[in-house]
């Protein structure tokens, strides 16, 4: 390594408190973006077919898992495809 590419520890301590007080003024403005984005914020409302679909899953996977209550091979995959079809019913 090139000797004039290394940092004293003065350099080096310098330009740590640098980075430091940089980060500092950043997470302050962050803060501030954050207070005034949070106040404005709306929730995503669920469609009509989600709800359906949430229904029909909740009542098809019990099929589709072992008692232990983990899934069964495929199981998940075939629960999904069968809860599509009813809640487009």
């Amino acid at each position: 390594m090139d000797r004039n590419m290394m940092l004293t520890v003065d350099e080096y301590m310098a330009f740590r408190r640098l980075i430091d007080s940089e980060r500092e003024s950043e997470g302050a403005t962050l803060v501030n973006n954050q207070e005034t984005s949070s106040q404005g914020a709306t929730k995503k409302r669920s469609t009509a077919y989600s709800r359906k679909y949430k229904k029909a899953f909740k009542s098809v996977s019990s099929r589709y898992k072992l008692k232990s209550g983990k899934w069964k091979k495929g199981g998940f995959k075939r629960a999904v495809k069968e809860a599509h079809k009813e809640a487009k019913k």
